[in-house]
């Protein structure tokens, strides 16, 4: 089931930002206790025993997961002492997996798990000589709005002790922002910082936060969820009291602290945009690059491959214009797809109406396409005012594994004028259905494979599959619409020049300006729509290469197995396959295809 809501909510922490949170927090010397523990003889309960540690170390997994228990109203420690102590945690359970189990003496299923604990783990670890280079405060994922969108979209409030417990987390924003201001207040002593055109961004969330007082979202979410209790005028009254004290005597001075100490970054920050500028910025997005691709690639190959492919895309584009009788160049195209009325909806209501239309007519081909579908239901959401201007265009968030929370798509619809009609289909393809939706809802339904596949993932698979979706809704006789076909490939035209940016910013020294400027020239997308993504593409680096390069090996797997299977292949089977192991590093997924091949066709 399908359900917009225009009403504007902010996005919980994005799915990068919770795996940070969520091993930050402190534990007593965990690498020791867990080295003395006895290793369990099911694989299983191994990963089990992880996950629990995991859990116990990050109240905010535990709430995004649905679990409710004794420390609910906590924050994760996002101190650089529990950072290292959840390293430590990691590293020890890696060498007890490689202890405590002869790889080759496990069942098939066990073997995976074994590999992509390993792989997991030693991904994950690759950063660790680099942590020092991040940044808490920017536009994309910053905790000035990652907290109030974790308290709005992730702190549910189901009982009267699950209120308290909200409200034991707004007085616990003054420790954790100031943990998070002393952090980046000393690497920016360092030099390193976001570069200067970050700042405003970052200051006009906060200032939207404390400009609003006791009517801010954070608040004003509270209220609402506590009216849904219905536990009589003087107890809800009492509540609402309670947070709106605890708001003003913590919350509020420590979003002033951060208000100043931004200030005084942005005093001195930096106008180079690419990592580059880092002592050991070279080697840090190789790390990245492998990290997000799961591959070797280099970044002159990954710029190549965007060459390529923006080539290809720009041809099936002057495709499209022949076939709607279009005279005059690509580039007169563009500006007439990006400037004419026709291509945008006037209001935000006629947006999510036809995003509902186009989803509910996906979701009953999906039986003839896929096996396995979700069990969740899917919402689409409008981002919430308070942080729309700095957000991006679109979004989603995994459901709840009690279902408690749907999956859903969060749209970005603060400026009508840059969500083109054109894009609409394949960007509701990508987020909802066939794409994030259908791919994560069944991961998180996987509750017979250990927690950290259920619940993690590699950039590569995941982003892979929700651009391979959009190209999927074609095969399936979608955009039927050429403008909206047009707008198909002016997505994946997006992410082929995501290759040549990406890698142009962090490797080549680009400016933001040159970035900005390739993307004008090669692409259909409003000045609006680039300067934002070039921004994203700035303080994210490496993750914005991972959608094309997965994309790439999923057609290609694909069509290996067409080829091999000849009039037999059976796409359902083929996505079967893909889905039903969770997300894997890309050189995983071509292993199980290939053994698919030779075992069908021997």
């Amino acid at each position: 089931m399908i359900k917009s809501v225009l009403r504007l909510c902010l996005p919980a922490v994005s799915t990068l930002a919770l795996v940070a949170c969520a091993t930050v927090p402190r534990i007593e010397s965990p690498a020791a206790s867990m080295a003395e523990a006895p290793v369990p003889a099911d694989i299983n309960a191994f990963f089990e025993q992880y996950d629990e540690a995991q859990l116990a170390l990050s109240p905010q997994t535990k709430a995004y997961r649905g679990i409710r228990d004794e420390d609910y109203g906590e924050w994760n420690d996002q101190s650089e002492a529990a950072r290292d102590e959840r390293n430590a945690l990691r590293d020890a359970y890696l060498q007890r997996l490689r202890d405590g189990y002869d790889l080759a003496s496990l069942s098939p299923e066990d073997q995976l798990s074994y590999r992509l604990f390993e792989a997991t783990a030693e991904r994950d670890a690759s950063l660790d000589p680099y942590e020092d280079y991040g940044w808490s405060f920017d536009q994309m994922n910053g905790a000035q709005s990652g907290i109030p969108a974790f308290l709005i979209n992730t702190h549910a409030v189901q009982t009267e002790d699950h209120a308290r417990d909200y409200i034991e987390r707004i007085r616990g924003i003054a420790p954790l922002l100031d943990t998070l201001i002393a952090t980046s207040a000393e690497r920016a002593n360092e030099g390193v910082m976001p570069p200067d055109w970050v700042y405003p961004y970052v200051l006009s969330d906060i200032r939207n936060i404390l400009d609003a007082g006791t009517d801010n979202a954070v608040l004003e979410d509270f209220r609402g969820k506590v009216a849904e209790l219905d536990l009589g005028d003087a107890a809800e009254a009492a509540l609402i009291a309670d947070a709106e004290a605890a708001w003003q005597a913590q919350a509020e001075p420590a979003y002033r602290r951060l208000l100043a100490e931004i200030e005084r970054q942005q005093a001195m920050a930096p106008d180079e945009d690419g990592i580059w500028r880092f002592a050991e910025g070279a080697q840090y997005y190789d790390a990245l690059l492998e990290y997000y691709t799961t591959t070797q690639l280099t970044a002159d190959e990954i710029h190549n491959i965007g060459l390529r492919e923006v080539d290809r895309i720009q041809g099936e584009m002057r495709d499209i214009m022949e076939e709607v009788g279009y005279e005059g160049t690509l580039q007169e195209f563009f500006e007439f797809t990006r400037s004419d009325p026709r291509f945008y909806h006037t209001s935000r209501e006629d947006y999510l109406a036809e995003v509902d239309e186009v989803m509910s007519a996906m979701e009953a081909r999906l039986p003839d396409y896929f096996i396995t579908l979700p069990q969740f239901d899917l919402q689409v959401k409008a981002v919430e005012a308070f942080r729309e201007q700095s957000a991006g265009k679109a979004f989603y968030q995994s459901p709840a594994p009690d279902g408690s929370r749907p999956g859903t798509y969060y749209v970005n619809l603060y400026d009508l004028n840059s969500m083109s009609r054109n894009e609409l289909e394949a960007l509701a393809y990508h987020e909802g259905v066939p794409g994030h939706h259908l791919q994560r809802g069944i991961q998180t339904g996987l509750g017979e494979l250990p927690p950290f596949r259920r619940y993690g993932g590699f950039t590569a698979y995941t982003e892979g599959w929700g651009l391979y979706s959009e190209e999927l809704g074609k095969d399936m006789g979608f955009y039927t619409d050429p403008y909206s076909d047009f707008g198909r490939l002016q997505m994946e035209l997006w992410r082929a020049a995501r290759l040549v940016v990406d890698t142009g910013i962090h490797s080549k020294r680009w400016s933001r300006e040159e970035a900005i400027a390739y993307l004008q020239e090669n692409t259909p997308n409003p000045e609006g729509d680039i300067r934002k993504a070039i921004e994203r593409y700035i303080v994210y680096p490496g993750q914005a290469t991972a959608y094309m390069i997965g994309k790439l090996k999923i057609m290609e797997l694909r069509e290996r197995a067409r080829a091999a299977f000849g009039d037999d292949f059976d796409i359902r089977q083929f996505h079967e396959l893909v889905l039903a192991n969770g997300p894997v590093p890309l050189s995983v997924l071509e292993e199980q295809v290939d053994a698919w091949i030779a075992a069908e066709t021997t």
